[in-house]
């Protein structure tokens, strides 16, 4: 849901069909998935290993470039009781400059638990995500874009 200024109660953003990209965003990587808005599945795309921003944001230009989304999905990390911390603050952050930089509506999700959900999936696949944490990312990306086109609401 997006609020406008001014306005006193959320109003439906507009959902224009098209490709979707979706983000966990953490301290030391940033997971991505793609999905498009029509068939509402997401699928896990790649992780960016780095904690300089102009390595990520050049990362995300290619992608942006290459899949052309209508808009971005980003994970909002929250406590367990829902309360904000630093990591919510540097979230909120991020999804300014990606909003900034690309012109396109970032839509925040809840993100509790993503990644715990991506390593319990992962380890079913038989994947050891204690040495590929990459792929925990991606999947955590894939978790919450599924979750927005689930129809998951903003916090």
């Amino acid at each position: 849901m997006t609020v406008r200024a001014g306005a006193t109660q959320p109003v439906a953003a507009k959902v224009v069909p098209g490709t979707v990209l979706g983000f966990d965003f953490g301290g030391r990587r940033v997971g991505v998935a793609v999905g498009e808005e029509l068939l509402k599945l997401a699928h896990p795309l790649t992780t960016i290993d780095s904690e300089d921003k102009a390595v990520r944001f050049a990362a995300i230009d290619k992608l942006v470039a290459e899949w052309r989304p209508s808009r971005l999905v980003l994970g909002l990390p929250l406590a367990a009781d829902g309360s904000e911390h630093e990591m919510t603050r540097r979230a909120r952050r991020f999804a300014r400059q990606l909003e900034a930089r690309y012109g396109l509506a970032v839509e925040l999700i809840d993100e509790r638990y993503s990644s715990a959900a991506a390593e319990s999936g992962l380890r079913g696949q038989g994947v050891d995500f204690r040495e590929d944490k990459a792929a925990i990312d991606a999947a955590a990306a894939q978790i919450i874009l599924q979750d927005y086109f689930d129809g998951a609401t903003a916090p």
